[in-house]
């Protein structure tokens, strides 16, 4: 860090916040700021200071990835501070940076405008850093991906059960599908999967499961009933309650008969995922591992990007990027996809190739790999079939 700099700031609630909650790896559910002081030249690190509620100061102590923890009322201002402690913890950095003859400070794109606002109040000069912490975040070290693992792991159980669950399922004369003497629904197979992940230790966000015309928009989250020989599109994207890491897999599975278009266009989603896969290393860019996803697809005979109000309702083609980087959030830097940048060791990555036909519906296929320098890995173990007895 340059010293003219002064120091580097990231606040806000960690449990919200996930660039602050990575750089500290302390979570808690009130305001907290960080502070990391230029060093003094060749050998000098700097250090850091943590600024958080009062009780959660003995716990920080032991836990949190900071060399001095504080609270507050350290560093009270003349006018006292705030009963607001959003507001008092911002008061309380901007003072703690005055008294260290702070003048100077860089922030990074997460840092709430209270933090900003009580710091141009005590006279400092703040500026953003659009790019700190991304590129640290993209480059998982051996801790995270141990966490991305065992989150993906248990994410694919999730799939599988309810990839089984549908094709298991008994039709009636309407071929809407049965399942413990009830009608199979979007919104039932999904609880189910909420319930099954709770008793694992996950959180997870509406997880896509959506049937037959559902699945022709990607992000429908799926309603409805659903039927025999249609393809449901199975999305579940959960975040472990402990380690804060998320898994993300998609299967597609067919009860009963397979339609030939459904059977046709699951082969060229495997084909591009593997052309993706073998794609994926670190130098290579986003766009370039986007571009072999592209490629298979329109080689399988299929189109690229979104139809328009003249497309036929037999149009097939991928409308989306071939995936995202994985981490605290389920969506994070970087996209495979146009304008992709370079690909690092240690990126956590999607490759989710997906063809959709609004006569039809879906098919989309999701795995997520390690960034290595030759190559990748790919965290994933369950079968990526349409049959799923």
């Amino acid at each position: 860090m340059d010293a003219s700099i002064g120091a580097r700031v990231m606040a806000g609630i960690p449990a919200l916040n996930t660039s602050l909650y990575r750089r500290i790896r302390f979570l808690v559910g009130d305001p907290a700021a960080l502070i990391e002081f230029a060093s003094n030249g060749p050998g000098d690190a700097g250090s850091s200071v943590l600024i958080l509620r009062d009780i959660e100061m003995q716990r920080a102590r032991r836990q949190a990835r900071a060399d001095r923890i504080h609270c507050p009322g350290d560093f009270a201002p003349a006018e006292g501070l705030s009963g607001d402690r959003e507001t008092a913890t911002a008061q309380a950095l901007a003072e703690c940076l005055r008294r260290h003859g702070v003048r100077q400070v860089v922030a990074d794109r997460s840092l709430p405008l209270i933090f900003v606002h009580q710091m141009q109040h005590a006279g400092l000069i703040v500026s953003c850093d659009p790019e700190w912490g991304i590129l640290e975040r993209r480059q998982k070290d051996s801790e995270e991906i141990q966490w991305l693992q065992q989150a993906q792991a248990v994410t694919e159980q999730a799939v599988a059960m309810a990839c089984e669950t549908v094709a298991r399922a008994t039709a009636d004369r309407d071929g809407i599908l049965q399942w413990q003497g009830h009608p199979l629904t979007s919104q039932r197979l999904r609880e189910s999967i909420d319930v099954w992940l709770l008793r694992h230790g996950y959180e997870n966000p509406p997880s896509i499961v959506a049937g037959g015309p559902c699945g022709a928009d990607c992000h429908d989250a799926g309603s409805g009933p659903l039927r025999t020989e249609q393809p449901v599109i199975i999305d579940v994207f959960p975040r472990n309650r402990q380690t804060r890491y998320h898994g993300d897999c998609t299967r597609t599975v067919v009860h009963g008969q397979i339609p030939d278009q459904v059977r046709r266009m699951h082969a060229a989603v495997l084909d591009a995922k593997q052309a993706a896969t073998a794609a994926c290393r670190a130098t290579v860019t986003g766009q370039q591992v986007h571009e072999a996803t592209c490629d298979a697809i329109v080689r399988q005979g299929y189109q690229i990007g979104l139809p328009d109000n003249q497309s036929p309702a037999d149009r097939c083609a991928m409308p989306h990027g071939t995936g995202h980087g994985v981490g605290l959030d389920v969506h994070e830097p970087p996209l495979l996809d146009h304008g992709g940048p370079e690909l690092v060791v240690g990126d956590c990555l999607t490759i989710e190739p997906g063809l959709y036909c609004a006569a039809i519906g879906g098919v989309r296929v999701e795995d997520m790999v390690i960034v290595e320098s030759d190559g990748c890995r790919n965290l994933n173990q369950i079968p990526e079939g349409l049959d799923w007895k």
